[in-house]
């Protein structure tokens, strides 16, 4: 298998970390599809990241499918539970940190506009989505060891790709000092192998 992405996307990034954590091997290929995003156009219409091309050469795009693949692929650590309120509640926090993930690609997207096309207001209504959901995060997490039972699971992983790439992207949101839990438990998760070596470069 191949995965198609960008070492700065939090959805590649969420996708990479249930591939180490499973521990299934993938050739990870650097791919940000160009511009305009056409360069992914042959194996994703959606021309976006990440794209999983499996050994028959079928795709699987949009990182919810993919590790939801993933996650049957290999009956070993699983990441989602299988059935019942527990797999509704860890999916239910990939949603929300996916939809984070999505209002701080937008207003980057929007703040690499030039100038005169830019909508400052389109910002700021993104990042009030960020604030607004770093602030549900934190109180679904409250004092917890883990997002979801006893031990990391796809919550944690949607979790900390989505800080980390708060932490790239947005350095002047001060979610750490705002959210201390959180920071804390970002930092456990940066222990671990599948996170130290997801970590986004910088730029």
């Amino acid at each position: 298998m191949k995965l198609l992405g960008s070492p700065t996307s939090p959805y590649v990034r969420k996708t990479r970390i249930v591939l180490a954590e499973k521990k299934i091997e993938c050739e990870f290929v650097i791919d940000n599809g160009g511009p305009d995003g056409s360069g992914l156009a042959a194996h994703n219409p959606l021309c976006r990241v990440p794209v999983l091309i499996l050994d028959d050469d079928s795709t699987l795009f949009d990182s919810r499918v993919i590790v939801g693949y993933l996650d049957n692929l290999a009956p070993n650590n699983r990441l989602i539970p299988s059935v019942g309120r527990a797999r509704t509640q860890v999916r239910r926090w990939e949603a929300l940190t996916d939809g984070i993930c999505d209002a701080a690609v937008a207003a980057v997207m929007e703040s690499r506009r030039p100038d005169g096309e830019r909508s400052r207001s389109w910002i700021d209504r993104q990042r009030m989505v960020i604030d607004g959901g770093l602030a549900a995060c934190a109180r679904e997490f409250g004092e917890q060891a883990w997002c979801h039972g006893t031990r990391i699971t796809l919550a944690d992983i949607g979790l900390g790709s989505m800080l980390g790439y708060l932490d790239l992207r947005f350095p002047d949101i001060d979610w750490r000092a705002r959210h201390p839990h959180l920071a804390g438990h970002y930092d456990k998760l940066l222990q671990r192998p599948s996170f130290a070596d997801t970590a986004p470069p910088p730029g």
